[in-house]
């Protein structure tokens, strides 16, 4: 098994055994480039990592031989060609090529990588969806989306116009939904062509308009959503960490309820479902976006539904309980599809925890890496 760790210093690597132990980091990868996500498929052990930044423009890395090599396609340009193209000898150096990039300088950053049905989706900074048919060599932008009506409103997040999650439905090549901050959740049932934004809150009882100040006045969820998620199973049933609340959509996306009610805060970044129990999630709430970021009273906890989002339980055991005001940012939480469910997060102090028993308790397994951006789950 491999945990795929992308950081603000490339892509590391740490491999262990079949029994979850006996963990190596390997790393860093990818020029030590910033790596916003890693993903794998597990059909054949390729790898892509997509990041960038303002000194290297976007790109997506790719390795097809689980990590030990890497190849860059490179999308956009960054500061690094201004200068190049000025300097003969810096060009020289980084073996700088004088050739045109496919997007120029549209966007600054891969954010977020999918792949399904034989598609890589990639989602940038600012804020649009890309996808590739040979498996991260060439891409094409998803104007569908870029097209939307809406697009001349959307407005950033602290972390700028980002499109952060790409969540597909396993059984439905058409299916599509991402996460836009601060535009919130949009949907397509056709490939890509056309998109519907959903952030409806439903006719619940008690799920009122959000008093949380990110929250719109129109009785939407708020268009900061975090990260989501699809649960296993027939149906369309979705989990959102937002930036005011956890939600739950039985409907894929068309309305949303409330579920934060049990959880210490409305604050967090990940969430994350069970690969074959549509009712289990966890999540790692975080004090406030105004107080720091990070756990509540300083000690760390997981928080486990059995139930859908009723009810919520904190899980400590083996997690720092004084002191303790790391971040878990919003694809840096995993898990595996074993028996117990294996569960893995990172810091942004570079620690990496895991848990063989679906949460109940936890180890550190790797730390002082820099500060982790996403961790995924390779297992083959």
């Amino acid at each position: 098994m491999k945990i795929l760790v992308g950081t603000t210093k490339g892509v590391f690597l740490i491999s262990g055994d079949q029994h979850r132990t006996g963990w190596k980091v390997n790393g860093p990868y990818c020029d030590v480039w910033p790596i916003n996500h890693v993903i794998a498929d597990p059909a054949t052990g390729e790898l892509w990592a997509g990041g960038g930044g303002d000194m290297h423009g976007a790109g997506v890395w790719r390795s097809s031989d689980e990590g030990e090599t890497w190849e860059v396609a490179r999308l956009t340009t960054g500061m690094m060609d201004e200068w190049a193209a000025n300097d003969p000898g810096f060009a020289a150096i980084i073996n700088w090529q004088d050739e045109p990039l496919p997007f120029t300088d549209e966007f600054s950053q891969i954010w977020s990588l999918g792949f399904a049905h034989d598609t890589l989706y990639a989602g940038s900074k600012p804020a649009s969806l890309l996808a590739s048919h040979d498996r991260g060599k060439t891409w094409e932008r998803v104007s569908g989306l870029t097209n939307h009506p809406s697009a001349k409103d959307w407005d950033p997040g602290a972390a700028g116009l980002v499109l952060h999650t790409v969540v597909s439905d396993p059984a439905d090549a058409g299916k599509l939904w991402v996460g836009i901050s601060a535009a919130g959740v949009f949907s397509t049932e056709d490939g890509g062509k056309t998109w519907e934004r959903r952030n409806r809150l439903s006719n619940a009882e008690g799920c009122d308009r959000n008093s949380h100040p990110a929250a719109p006045s129109d009785g939407e969820t708020g268009h900061c959503v975090h990260n989501m998620v699809r649960a296993p199973g027939p149906g369309d049933l979705l989990y959102q960490q937002n930036h005011h609340g956890v939600w739950r959509s039985a409907d894929g996306g068309r309305s949303w309820d409330d579920i934060t009610q049990g959880l210490p805060s409305t604050f967090g970044f990940p969430i994350c479902v069970h690969p074959r129990d549509a009712n289990t999630i966890w999540t790692v709430p975080l004090n406030s976006d105004g107080d720091g970021r990070f756990p509540p009273d300083a000690a760390a906890a997981v928080w486990r539904s059995s139930d859908g989002g009723n009810t919520w339980q904190d899980l400590r055991d083996g997690l720092p309980q004084e002191s303790c005001f790391y971040t878990v940012l919003r694809q840096a939480m995993t898990r595996d599809e074993r028996d117990p469910v294996g569960l893995y997060f990172g810091t942004n102090t570079g620690s990496v925890f895991s848990s063989l028993d679906e949460g109940d308790s936890w180890q550190e397994i790797a730390r002082h890496l820099p500060t982790i951006l996403s961790v995924e789950v390779l297992d083959v």
